[in-house]
């Protein structure tokens, strides 16, 4: 045990993790695959963490430093990715808390780091990207020691060890200064000097808490955690404890450990170590692997409930079944049911032939909708909305905390914004022409409103959210203030209508598009809904008239990505998603329609 060391990496978005674990492993001389180690940002493996460049699901590796074993653990930056988080600080026994030298400790920072603070785990304090222009690493050490206060950090843990780093450059050193740094090795240093190894016994029964889940096309599903207790043999017979305290014996097929980031094959593992076995067929998250003949289940992990939920249903639109492969009730459930043995935080309820997906905010869900989208699942879905609470006797409502940085030229409208949509100005403060505000608001007054955040500041600003906590619901919301352009007729766009709806508002959608009757066009500059004919084209007659059609100007259509349309839409618009479309429509399609439905809820 003493040759092991479990460590997570805590940063906020974009602070240079992944770019450091990259450095880790190849100056560890870890043998990796050629493909692999050609690439950059090697953790960040999905295409979707490297398109957004953010890590969502946790990832493990590991890498040898003069003879000792070190798991290194990529965590989620993202308080939306919680579920993934509570599972992973679970296997660690301490953290490498990295801070940006130019930016200092940022908001989501401050979510895992509570939470590793809360699980007693020893901190050492990276200052990475020194070599970054404008880097101020006395500041953003000042800053990280005050965040530290204000988490109510013990003395064990505000005596932290701290490191300086260019991740980039693949350099760490004891002072900031990148021309006296030579190697990583401070880094491997530090972890092996301050994280201490991991407290287990080896004399006691086997005990291993399942932290992941992943799939392998020939070993069928494998367990990742962390043996507590014991050891565990390839082979041997074991007994899996449910969350319910439910017990079945199992025979192990395959038992693996981590080398960089491969999984290799072992015959036994000891406590302290992470092991990955596979033979247990419905094996999920929080579960305990124990000794057959003295089984004891450790603590099930305690995961936060969701604040967010959405309807998912069958897509019934004139163009369902044409552009995804999978579309059918049955295929739809197993794929959403099947997403909740590997992601903790999410609940599923079916309720007259629907789900009620309900998550940790609206990035959250929106990742699983554009997961299944890439999959090619097709399906739509309904307005998010919260979760309200019971909580004596009152109605509550989620709220978040919300952290914006922003140039001083545009804070006034972000302050007017928020408070218009119920937030509460809790702490502002300036350095030089940056402006940083800190508000509390209902998650409810939050959805919509990060496009509008964008366009205030110019694509300037920085906004990152958490959750803070049930506070009663203020109440009298204000509903969408302008309205959808609808279409009248199903058809392909064509230029001659567009042009003569244009001026009614903000269309989605440019010349050709195959369109059907109750889509939604484009955004009304009014508070209600109209109908349009965008498909409408030009009588042609054999007489011109000189210079006609020359002064007309098509605007360009603003393009609504996934994100947006949930955003956009109200209670009575659907968001239908297929592998090729993102489409927002009516829930009921004609007028007809949508005036006997409104007539049978009276």
């Amino acid at each position: 045990m003493n040759k092991i060391r479990n460590i997570a990496i805590i940063a906020h978005v974009d602070h240079g993790k992944t770019t450091l674990v990259d450095a880790l492993l190849r100056q560890s001389k870890t043998q990796m695959k050629k493909e692999v180690a050609a690439q950059e940002m090697i953790m960040d493996s999905n295409e979707l963490e490297r398109e957004r460049g953010i890590t969502i699901f946790s990832k493990n590796a590991s890498v040898q430093f003069n003879g000792i074993k070190i798991n290194i653990i990529d965590t989620p930056g993202h308080a939306d990715f919680g579920g993934e988080v509570e599972r992973v600080l679970n296997m660690a026994d301490g953290c490498l808390l990295l801070i940006d030298a130019k930016e200092g400790p940022m908001p989501q920072t401050r979510f895992v780091l509570k939470k590793a603070l809360e699980m007693g785990h020893k901190i050492i304090v990276v200052i990475n990207k020194i070599d970054k222009p404008g880097a101020r690493p006395q500041f953003a050490l000042e800053a990280t020691l005050e965040l530290f206060l204000e988490l109510g950090a013990g003395d064990h843990s505000l005596d932290f060890p701290v490191v300086y780093a260019s991740g980039r450059d693949g350099k760490a050193g004891l002072q900031p200064d990148l021309e006296k740094m030579e190697n990583i090795n401070p880094i491997f240093d530090a972890i092996v000097q301050h994280i201490p190894s991991p407290i287990a016994d080896i004399q006691k029964p086997l005990q291993m808490l399942v932290t992941s889940i992943s799939a392998d096309n020939f070993k069928g599903r494998i367990a990742v955690g962390r043996v507590y207790n014991g050891s565990i043999k390839s082979g041997q017979e074991i007994i899996q404890i449910n969350r319910q305290g439910m017990q079945k014996k199992y025979r192990l097929t395959s038992l693996m450990t981590f080398s960089g980031l491969q999984r290799i094959e072992t015959d036994t593992i000891e406590a302290g170590d992470i092991a990955a076995i596979a033979g247990i067929s419905d094996a999920t998250i929080g579960e305990t692997i124990t000794d057959p003949e003295n089984p004891q289940a450790l603590p099930i992990i305690n995961i936060e409930e969701p604040t967010v939920k959405m309807t998912f249903m069958v897509n019934d639109s004139p163009f369902a079944g044409k552009e995804g492969e999978f579309c059918t009730s049955r295929q739809i459930r197993e794929r959403l049911f099947k997403e909740l043995e590997t992601d903790v935080a999410l609940k599923i309820e079916e309720s007259e032939g629907n789900w009620i997906v309900a998550g940790r905010g609206e990035l959250h869900l929106a990742i699983l909708i554009e997961r299944l989208r890439r999959e090619r699942y097709e399906f739509q879905v309904s307005r998010p909305q919260v979760i309200m609470r019971q909580i004596d006797g009152k109605t509550m409502c989620p709220y978040e905390k919300v952290f914006i940085e922003v140039p001083e030229k545009y804070h006034g409208a972000v302050m007017q914004k928020l408070g218009a949509r119920k937030g509460e100005l809790k702490e502002m403060r300036s350095h030089e022409t940056t402006v940083f505000l800190e508000f509390i608001i209902p998650t409810k007054g939050l959805f919509g409103y990060r496009s509008e955040f964008l366009t205030d500041t110019k694509g300037l600003g920085i906004m990152n959210t958490s959750f803070h906590q049930y506070m009663p619901d203020p109440g009298n919301w204000k509903e969408r203030s302008q309205g959808s352009l609808v279409a009248s007729e199903s058809g392909d766009t064509n230029l001659y209508g567009l042009i003569n709806v244009q001026d009614r508002g903000v269309l989605f959608f440019g010349h050709g598009v195959p369109v059907y009757q109750g889509q939604v066009m484009g955004q009304n500059s009014r508070s209600e809904d109209i109908r349009v004919n965008v498909c409408k084209t030009k009588q042609l007659s054999n007489m011109r008239s000189k210079g006609e059609g020359s002064d007309e100007h098509f605007n360009t259509p603003k393009t609504m990505g996934l994100e947006d349309a949930l955003e956009y839409i109200g209670d009575d618009e659907l968001v239908e998603i297929t592998p090729k479309n993102i489409r927002i429509r009516k829930t009921y399609l004609t007028e007809i329609e949508a005036k006997r439905a409104e007539r049978q809820s009276k």
